[in-house]
């Protein structure tokens, strides 16, 4: 009986993850399509999903807590899209939401550490590296998704591009992509925007 109940459960996960992955699909597309509607529909499925990938991955860690960022994000997108069947703007998309999802999960983890932490050494930060200890780092993730808020009213593209670019791990043409400009206007925006922030980090 107990075999059949797992067999059972097995299947219905099985059944629940495929329909899952064409609706994901199926989003993608309608956004592609120009259908904002479809990436606030897929955000929060996305924050969830990276959440628990997130919080697995943390309490693996043996000596502090070092993320991967980008490499979670593809993870994640491994685990949900078939890539032979989405094409590159759709996968584009798809990483510019799971940015923003990673920028809410370790915002939020960071201020939890703050919480927990009493003192302690405050620490550099380099907006270029993928694999970010978040203990150490606590303050200035907090700090830095402040610096970020403070840029969108100042230049909301360039604030979009750092979000994808240190939380998402994307790609240059990616966030081009998405953002429907030359690769060469993210270059610039990226280095003025990392610029803006290393001043502002310097002087507080």
């Amino acid at each position: 009986m107990r075999t059949n109940q797992s067999n059972h459960d097995i299947h219905y996960s099985v059944f629940y993850l495929l329909c899952e992955k064409g609706h994901i699909t199926q989003l993608l597309v309608e956004a592609r399509n120009g259908k904002k509607s479809a990436l606030d529909s897929l955000y929060p499925y996305v924050y969830k999903q990276l959440k628990q990938l997130a919080r697995h991955h943390l309490a693996s860690e043996r000596h502090g807590h070092t993320l991967q960022k980008t490499a979670l994000v593809h993870e994640l997108y491994m685990k949900l899209i078939d890539q032979s069947e989405v094409e590159w703007q759709n996968r584009a998309h798809f990483y510019s939401i799971a940015s923003r999802c990673m920028q809410q999960i370790l915002v939020d983890y960071a201020r939890k550490k703050k919480a927990d932490k009493r003192g302690g050494k405050h620490e550099g930060i380099t907006l270029d590296e993928d694999r970010l200890n978040v203990d150490q780092h606590a303050e200035e993730i907090i700090e830095l998704n402040d610096l970020i808020e403070k840029l969108t009213q100042l230049d909301s593209r360039k604030s979009q591009v750092v979000i994808m670019r240190f939380f998402g791990g994307m790609t240059i043409p990616e966030i081009s992509e998405v953002l429907d400009v030359t690769t060469r206007t993210v270059d610039r925006d990226w280095a003025k925007a990392k610029m803006w922030l290393y001043n502002e980090l310097k002087a507080s």
